[in-house]
């Protein structure tokens, strides 16, 4: 069974919106670069408005999610793609996050 390194994994709403973050360092086959992650801005309650994953690495790749669109994304690194995640939500709302979480 492959193991799971837990780096980040947390959870904040603020002003009506939720930003979620799991990101996990693995040897899974599943996870062909060694990520498993999650990284979700949506509304409460309601409608994602940008997530970034890899479910579907194997099969699919990386993907970027913006409401109902899916793109396939080349993965930069886990440093990179999460500073890019924060600069879309920091973008996409007026709320100042703290990403000392």
């Amino acid at each position: 069974m492959a193991s799971y390194t837990t780096i980040e994994d947390w959870k904040d709403v603020e002003d009506g919106y939720v930003v979620s973050v799991t990101i996990r360092q693995t040897e899974a086959e599943k996870y062909p670069s060694g990520w498993d992650y999650g990284l979700h801005l949506g509304e409460v309650g309601g409608d994602t408005i940008l997530r970034y994953d890899n479910a579907h690495e194997r099969t699919k790749g990386h993907e970027r999610h913006i409401g109902d669109d899916v793109e396939i994304i080349q993965f930069p690194g886990m440093l990179t793609l999460y500073d890019c995640f924060k600069r879309d939500v920091e973008e996409l709302t007026p709320v100042s996050w703290d990403w000392s979480e």
